[in-house]
């Protein structure tokens, strides 16, 4: 059997020799979103500097998305993808945006408490709630489906989560561990397994979504494959392709009120 050359697989940036365009094109899309007056509220849910939810209202106490960002755990903010609640809020769905610490300066499983106070906050306004994330962002959303939220807040319900939507998400953490992407993370196999969602509990309620841009590595279908083979023996689950999509544009459609991925996430949000 040949080894699989993980960088290789991993690396996005380095498979995506268009990337760093990309992501500028997602800092000039965002910015152009908020100076048309789409100026998000901001939310704090921890004492951090990095610790605010852009919160872009489409309704009083109505349904809310959360989109939680990529960028490995070690790159990026909210900033990068105002612009990505335009397909939502014009069908009424409200649409939060947490940004968080990154590493080394935090751990990924700090990334994972962070991301759950900021989801205890937006339980005040509605819920329950539907978390999206993409890249890392879509193992940050999994791991909020598989939250016990009573234990986090004895207030809250454990379906404070409705719904997971993962967009070319990563679940199964170790193979991460030998590239050169563990700089930052400094993960070792046992710290690996113990924040990769495949290996954790698997949610009792709720759904999941995971798709995959169609241009990805064999890995990151692996990894989506997986998540939607093991918990769909106790939730319901989809597994899909965005055809044509690497890892940077799969997040395109959000912004396109009319597409297929925000269809389902209003369907979701409003079920």
């Amino acid at each position: 059997m040949t080894a699989i050359d993980l960088e290789a697989e991993y690396n996005n940036r380095a498979r995506v020799p268009e990337s760093s365009e990309l992501i500028a094109g997602w800092a000039r899309d965002a910015k152009a979103w908020r100076e048309q007056g789409n100026v998000p509220d901001v939310i704090p849910y921890g004492a951090g500097a990095r610790h605010a939810i852009d919160y872009f209202a489409a309704a009083d106490r109505g349904p809310i998305v959360v989109f939680i960002h990529g960028g490995y755990w070690q790159a990026l903010d909210a900033s990068f993808f105002s612009h990505l609640s335009r397909g939502l809020t014009s069908h009424g769905v409200s649409v939060a945006m947490p940004s968080y610490d990154l590493c080394p300066q935090v751990s990924v499983a700090d990334i994972v408490a962070q991301m759950r106070m900021a989801v205890c906050e937006l339980a005040k306004l509605t819920r329950p709630l539907v978390i999206s994330g993409h890249s890392a962002g879509g193992h940050l959303a999994a791991c909020m489906l598989a939250t016990d939220w009573k234990a986090i807040d004895p207030v809250l319900s454990n379906d404070t989560v409705r719904a997971a939507y993962s967009i070319s998400g990563l679940f199964d953490l170790p193979p991460l561990v030998p590239t050169s992407l563990n700089r930052a993370l400094q993960l070792d196999e046992a710290s690996a397994r113990a924040v990769s969602p495949l290996f954790g509990p698997v949610p009792s309620h709720g759904s999941l979504d995971a798709v995959v841009g169609g241009e990805e590595s064999s890995e990151y279908f692996r990894q989506s494959r997986s998540i939607v083979e093991v918990w769909g023996r106790a939730i319901p689950t989809r597994y899909d392709t965005i055809p044509g999509a690497n890892h940077f544009t799969a997040i395109a459609p959000l912004a396109d009120p009319d597409s297929e991925m925000v269809q389902r996430l209003n369907a979701l949000a409003t079920a």
